[in-house]
């Protein structure tokens, strides 16, 4: 195996490592302290091993081109539906404690819910990261083929635009429809926090992880 194909490989571990990872702490909201009028900002815990999803994607695009970001996406849903099905086949063995199964349950239980807004969240935005980055990335080189410095620009608009897409499907669908929030008026308040507040990181964290993204391309900058 060449580095390249390892190097390949390797992000697609990664990128499965933090993908699952993502689905397990979602249920996790984290508290900000930052006030959205008598409550606070609020962000799903996944939002940090998303954003490497995202920034996986992205490397792959720009190192590998669209056809090998877009085949991390594919194998990325499967990768989540067979994660669920290994979690929930280990929960339905018989425990040999009681308070075991219950913590199991707890933890690391399939909630459908979740799971299912997830991949409908998860398949909207990464397809939508990957064509809206070579989208403006092709448009961009076409016409100032010498602007491959510039690639903050379809790193950063892609992922700030699709993270968009996943926030406002995942906690729409899993929180506002899935838990009832949208039912009462403050349940749509606290659905407001939450996509502010998750969002919000998630804007910071693709603006973070730029020199990472300039890191692990640079190779393609030089030819």
């Amino acid at each position: 195996m060449d580095k390249q194909e390892e190097s390949k490989l390797a992000l697609g571990m990664v990128f499965a490592v933090a993908l699952v990872l993502s689905n397990v702490v979602a249920a996790k909201v984290v508290s900000a302290a930052l006030p959205f009028g008598p409550g606070r900002i609020a962000f799903p815990g996944a939002v940090f091993c998303y954003a490497i999803t995202f920034l996986a994607t992205d490397v792959a695009g720009e190192r590998w081109g669209r056809a090998t970001a877009a085949a991390f996406v594919r194998w990325g849903f499967a990768v989540q539906v067979l994660a669920a099905l290994l979690l929930l086949f280990t929960g339905a063995l018989p425990a040999v404690d009681p308070n075991v199964q219950s913590a199991y349950d707890r933890l690391l239980g399939v909630n459908w819910m979740f799971a299912g807004a997830s991949l409908v969240a998860y398949a909207a935005s990464q397809s939508a990261d990957v064509a809206i980055f070579h989208r403006i990335r092709d448009a961009v080189l076409a016409r100032r083929p010498d602007a491959f410095g510039r690639r903050w620009l379809w790193n950063n608009l892609s992922t700030m635009t699709a993270q968009l897409l996943d926030t406002v499907v995942f906690v729409g669908l899993a929180f506002g429809a899935g838990l009832g929030w949208l039912s009462t008026a403050a349940g749509r308040r606290d659905l407001a926090a939450l996509m502010l507040g998750q969002y919000a990181v998630k804007v910071v964290l693709a603006a973070l992880d730029t020199p990472v993204f300039y890191l692990l391309t640079r190779r393609r900058e030089h030819g």
